[in-house]
């Protein structure tokens, strides 16, 4: 596979639809198995481990996230949340073809809904990409929220 700035750019909103259609064990393949979803709490938060993030999950928390998503018993999803990714076109920081790693970051305003709730965050979206055995996959993810000071509801989905 030849990646391209395009390339970058259809897989984030690519990965954005599988989100808004609830696509999430499709989603998880889109990670590899080292991957850190990590959404800081403080305003340029430069460490996840040893600052208090709102999340910071390897795969086997997303895995945990995504079975409890999809499973037919969890009851506080029952009716199930839903969300909405209004991105802009994401930004290409960094293309290095020849390591395979790739850095994009992506403005964006999350809705988050289940019953008459709802929830909206202003987030900026940082992949961190590497191409294996040509396919792009999901290293990292950092989604900062604006306002993360503010104090949230449940956060369900992933912005």
């Amino acid at each position: 596979m030849t990646v391209t700035r395009e390339s970058l750019i259809d897989f984030i909103y690519d990965e954005v639809r599988m989100l808004d259609e609830g696509r999430y064990t499709e989603w998880l393949d889109l990670w590899l198995p080292d991957g850190h979803y990590w959404m800081p709490l403080d305003y340029q938060q430069k460490d996840p481990i040893n600052e208090t993030s709102l999340m910071y999950e390897d795969m086997f928390m997303l895995k945990l996230r995504v079975e409890r998503l999809n499973g037919a018993r969890t009851f506080s999803q029952k009716p199930k949340s839903r969300c909405h990714h209004v991105i802009q076109r994401p930004y290409v920081d960094e293309m290095d073809t020849e390591a395979g790693r790739f850095v994009t970051t992506t403005f964006m305003h999350y809705v988050e809904t289940r019953l008459d709730e709802q929830q909206l965050l202003a987030v900026t979206a940082r992949h961190e990409l590497a191409l294996v055995e040509g396919r792009l996959r999901i290293a990292n993810k950092r989604v900062d929220i604006v306002n993360c000071d503010a104090a949230f509801r449940n956060i369900q989905l992933l912005p």
